[in-house]
This record gives structure tokens, C-alpha cells and sequence, in this order.
């Protein structure tokens, strides 16, 4: 911030001090500001004639007594310089011993830590299928935060709703205004895994797809996320899934009916080949810990689907 004629703010002074005089701060060139009753910053030597020093002005100093000798602060080079350039000690790196510097010790970057047993420190992309009541939604983001490697964690029923006005209620059955909505919010998750696994994070995606819709569901994702896709199915007992959907509030919650009907068509993942989880007797975090385990047999041993 500047006055209106140019010229910059005086600096703020400190407590106990007086005031800047800012209209003492410009010096003509050459010369430096003086501090009246100033001690010599060099006293001549015995027996030495002092040097010339400028008197002091009227009414100013000790009668008697030579002004103080400021020498003038060296101009940098520039226009009108004619003497040469002032030399300037050659730069030395800071010491071990000075202030904030370190000393980086030799060698590469600081490895990972070893990586416990099951997929460890491997960049994965994993879809958890399963059918509306199965846990597959707080079973992904329990194994996501449980990794000792960056993951993320994506639910295609998240991104469904981040439309708001027009949304495609479930409950309002399938048509192709919820199978619109549904493509697009399957292609924005793989959109999102893809810039995560570009990065080194890894992904758990959940969604319920469906064995007997493959264009809509497995070979959807496959086309969206890749080839590396590693799909598991968590299928609990009818019982289970009917008593956790009976906990649901809002549009996650399905009636009984649709929940057995969506519960019988996953029964066509028996016999896929792909790995399935019956978690009807376990809790999030046994889950998790076989979740782990499958997908690091599915890596040494990859599903053909």
C-alpha cells in the first residue's frame, strides 16, 4: 500500500520507542544518517591524527568532541557507477553446525515398510458386489482405511445421489430413467478409479451388479475401470441381508420383497468362478481380513471372467 504521491508507508514503530522519522530516512547519496550523542563507533589510536570527520551542526554533540564517523553504505553498481564492482565473499554451504541445516544422509529415497500378510503394499482396484443389505458399502471402507497403503474408497450408490433434483429413486423401480442414471454414475466411479490408480492409490469400488445383466454390470465395469479390475461377491444368508435392509432409513431402504428378489438373482454368482464371501456370521472386521485373504489368492491366481 502506497501514499497517494508514491511515496511508501513509514514502518510501524515498536512500543517504548519513538516514532520513525520517515523524512529522515531518504540521505542524500553518499552520506549516512547521523544519531547525535553517539559514542565514536572507531576512536582514533594514540597518537594518530583523526581522520577528517564533518562537523557536527549547530547545537548538536559535546563541545569538543569529534561527531561520531558512520562510514557510507556501499551503493550497488549501476547508473553512473564508474569505480569498480565491490567484492563480495565467494559463498560457502552452511556448516553442520549452523542453524536449520541438515544434512541429508546418502542414498535413495526411504523405503516402505514391510507389508503384513495379504495384499499388502500392492495397488489394487477391487469391485465388492453384492446385494442391498450384504454390508459390501461398510465393509469396502473399512478395508480401504485398514491398508497400509493409500486407498480409496468409491460406492456407485454415493455418486447416484449426488443428483439431487431428478434423482432416480430405487424404490421407484427400473427403468430407463434410473438405468440412465445409473450407467452415468457408473462411468464417473471408473472415471475416478483410474485417476486413483494413475496416481498409486488404490480403489475399492461396491455396487450390486447383477450376474444376469452382463453388458450393465461386469463387463460395464471392466470396459470403465480396466482389465485389472479384481471383482468378490459378499453374499450373507436371505435372513441377514432382510434384517440389516429392516435398519436402513430413507431410499437405501427396499421393501422385503425387492430385497429377496435382488438376493435371488446374486445367487448366479455360484459357479462363476468368481470368489464369494458369505459373511452371515461375521463382523465388519473378520470380513475385511477375508477380504484380504481372497484378493491375495485372486493375485497369484487371477479369475478368468
Amino acid at each position: 500500500m502506497q501514499h497517494a504521491g508514491g511515496a511508501p508507508l513509514p514502518p510501524p514503530h515498536a512500543p517504548g520507542q519513538p516514532p520513525h522519522d520517515w523524512a529522515r530516512a531518504v540521505e542524500p547519496e553518499g552520506t549516512a544518517p547521523l544519531r547525535p550523542g553517539a559514542p565514536p563507533a572507531h576512536p582514533p589510536a594514540p597518537g594518530a591524527a583523526p581522520p577528517y570527520q564533518p562537523g557536527p551542526p549547530p547545537g548538536s554533540g559535546a563541545a569538543g568532541l569529534p561527531a561520531p564517523h558512520h562510514p557510507a553504505a556501499a551503493q550497488p553498481p549501476g547508473q553512473g557507477w564508474h569505480g569498480p564492482a565491490p567484492q563480495h565473499a565467494s559463498a560457502r554451504p552452511p556448516s553442520r553446525d549452523t542453524t536449520g541445516h541438515v544434512a541429508l544422509p546418502p542414498g535413495g529415497p526411504v523405503p516402505m515398510p514391510q507389508a503384513p500378510e495379504g495384499t499388502g503394499a500392492t495397488t489394487l482396484a477391487v469391485l465388492l458386489i453384492g446385494p442391498a443389505g450384504a454390508g459390501k458399502t461398510t465393509v469396502a471402507r473399512y478395508w480401504a482405511q485398514h491398508r497400509r497403503v493409500p486407498t480409496a474408497h468409491i460406492s456407485l450408490d454415493d455418486v447416484r445421489e449426488w443428483v439431487c433434483s431428478g434423482f432416480a429413486d430405487p424404490q421407484s423401480g427400473w427403468n430407463d430413467h434410473s438405468e440412465a442414471q445409473y450407467r452415468l454414475a457408473r462411468r464417473t466411479c471408473g472415471f475416478a478409479a483410474r485417476n486413483f490408480l494413475a496416481n498409486g492409490i488404490s480403489c475399492i469400488l461396491d455396487d450390486a451388479v447383477f450376474p444376469d445383466r452382463p453388458v450393465v454390470g461386469l463387463g460395464g465395469w471392466k470396459r470403465h475401470v480396466g482389465p485389472g479390475l479384481l471383482p468378490v461377491v459378499l453374499l450373507p444368508g436371505l435372513e441377514v441381508v432382510l434384517e440389516r435392509n429392516a435398519e436402513r432409513s430413507g431410499n437405501r431402504r427396499l421393501s422385503d420383497e425387492e430385497v429377496a428378489g435382488i438376493h435371488g438373482r446374486m445367487a448366479g454368482w455360484y459357479g462363476s468362478g468368481l470368489p464369494i464371501i458369505d459373511n452371515s456370521q461375521y463382523d465388519v472386521p473378520t470380513t475385511a481380513r477375508l477380504l484380504d485373504d481372497v484378493l491375495a489368492r485372486t493375485i497369484a491366481s487371477p479369475p478368468s471372467w
